[in-house]
């Protein structure tokens, strides 16, 4: 016998089969490369203009990204693009990473509603920003004994 929860819960589920793609909903129910990465090379926390914040570290060897992490205090939507693009980003090159944009994200992820398509633009923000402070510390190393995350 079905329940009055298991009855909404199955609706839900069709509910957000019709807005979202199986890989979005997938992305956001079982998030890869949740968590912070200690020492990390780069790092960067990024609010976004809806209020939701994340946050990535990088491990990177040879301007190769080896390991890419986040976490976000976001949405279901915010936390699949923030899966995705650390996903993107393994085993690739900087130069590579830095022109991975907001459409590749969505696209990566069979698309976004509009109202949701800004969460990719966080996360593609959010890894440049990692970016940058990576390639900060790697000019200027003395920086990182005052780094603060």
């Amino acid at each position: 016998m079905t329940t009055a929860w298991e009855k909404l819960q199955e609706f839900v589920t069709v509910e957000m089969r019709k807005v979202y793609s199986e890989i979005t909903l997938d992305h956001a129910m079982n998030p890869r490369n949740l968590g912070s990465i200690e020492n990390a090379d780069g790092f960067a926390m990024v609010t976004g203009p809806c209020g939701d914040t994340m946050e990535i570290w990088l491990r990177v060897k040879n301007d190769r990204i080896i390991e890419a992490t986040f976490m976000t205090d976001g949405c279901g939507t915010t936390i699949a693009t923030g899966s995705m693009v650390t996903e993107l980003v393994k085993g690739e090159a900087i130069s590579h990473v830095l022109r991975i944009n907001q459409q590749d994200v969505l696209k990566a992820l069979d698309g976004l509603p509009e109202e949701s398509q800004h969460c990719a633009l966080l996360a593609v923000n959010t890894m440049r920003a990692a970016i940058g402070d990576y390639l900060t510390m790697k000019r200027e190393p003395w920086k990182r004994a005052y780094r603060k995350y």
